[in-house]
């Protein structure tokens, strides 16, 4: 736990990771404090940057989105420029959730959502394989989600 998190603060993260419509009376209660100091690690959480937002988690089937994808995609050596444009598409595309550079035989790994195979073949031809340096995709459809969450680990667990 970093040093300047106390248990209180891991609490209060713990709590709001769960539910973070909660109001500061009812967090403040869950954490054994009073409003107004809850209030302000809360407020303190966000100013060090702990809380990065707060948002509804949607659920992606009731918006017609049945498909998980991750695309691997092979790149040709690209500029800072090109770089710097291939990331700004992604930015504009709401399919793509997320995008990770990883090491090995390809070099970004794109996690996205599709309505079904035909729209995600679509989407691969019309919109990926225009992205700037993109040359080749491998895509991993998901079949069921075991799990999926949006908590982070609060503690760094001993392996040993």
């Amino acid at each position: 736990m970093p040093a300047q998190l106390d248990a209180i603060d891991v609490k209060i993260l713990e709590i709001l990771q769960k539910d973070a419509s909660l109001s500061t009376a009812d967090l403040a209660e869950r954490v054994g404090l009073s409003q107004s100091p809850c209030w302000r690690r809360i407020q303190r959480l966000r100013e060090d940057g702990y809380i990065k937002g707060t948002v509804a988690l949607v659920d992606r089937h009731k918006l017609g989105f049945t498909m998980q994808i991750f695309a691997q995609v092979k790149m040709t050596t690209l500029s800072d420029e090109e770089r710097a444009r291939f990331h700004r598409a992604i930015e504009n595309i709401p399919e793509i959730l997320e995008c990770y550079t990883v090491f090995g035989e390809m070099d970004a790994m794109l996690k996205i959502l599709a309505p079904d195979v035909n729209w995600y073949q679509d989407f691969v031809f019309s919109t990926i394989l225009k992205l700037p340096g993109v040359v080749d995709v491998r895509s991993i459809v998901t079949l069921a989600d075991s799990k999926n969450t949006t908590a982070v680990p609060l503690r760094v667990r001993p392996l040993r």
